[in-house]
């Protein structure tokens, strides 16, 4: 039985993103789907282990491995840069455009 891989994306008004745009989903290397604001994405993925990573362009997430059981959900929370410091930073390392964190 596969797993499923939710992806939720909801900035609230509070503090905007400043990186904006859909996110390219890849699980393991392989594209999988995209992310809009205010979106979430489910996809079926194998149980074992697995390299999620977001892009928007030359930007990214972190590269995040984690462990799927059989017919488990795994869920994660992710938005572009929130913060000034953030989204220069980016600018120099591209791996810090988008936050990615297990929900």
């Amino acid at each position: 039985m596969p797993a499923t891989l939710r992806l939720t994306r909801n900035v609230g008004s509070s503090a905007p993103e400043l990186r904006r745009g859909r996110f390219e989903i890849s699980v393991d290397g392989t594209p999988v789907g995209s992310l809009a604001n205010h979106d979430t994405v489910e996809t079926p993925i194998e149980p074992g282990r697995h390299n999620l990573v977001l892009r928007k362009g030359r930007y990214s997430s972190r590269t995040l491995t984690f462990d799927a059981a059989d017919g488990e959900v795994v869920n994660f929370r992710c938005n572009g840069a929130r913060i000034w410091p953030t989204y220069v930073a980016s600018i120099v390392k591209p791996d810090l455009g988008i936050s990615l964190r297990p929900e």
